[in-house]
């Protein structure tokens, strides 16, 4: 497989679901909002995640949120962090991971 992945598999939520339940997912996940979940994609710009309790919300965690030096994060990692912001025209919900926070302290 290749290092960098789009989300993929039974544990991603289709697409056509992901935009039908963006009101629900805003509403579950206002800014502010603590997350848990799985990193289920890699691309240069950051990582997917699969957001615990919410099964038809995706996340993006941004490299631009990132510390300088450190790695992505691995496909399959369990991570936490909290939701920056909700971007409506590709229903991902944008997260600032945890160890990333940790890092830059």
């Amino acid at each position: 497989m290749d290092e960098y992945a789009w989300p993929t598999g039974p544990e991603v939520p289709a697409a056509d679901a992901v935009r039908s339940s963006w009101a629900a997912t805003v509403a579950a996940l206002p800014v502010g909002t603590r997350i848990t979940g799985e990193v289920v994609g890699r691309q240069r710009f950051g990582v997917f995640i699969r957001i615990d309790g919410v099964p038809n919300a995706i996340a993006l965690a941004e490299i631009t949120a990132m510390p300088r030096g450190m790695d992505l994060t691995a496909l399959g990692a369990s991570v936490c962090g909290e939701v920056i912001w909700g971007a409506a025209h590709n229903h991902q919900v944008e997260v600032r991971l945890d160890e990333w926070l940790a890092a830059d302290e």
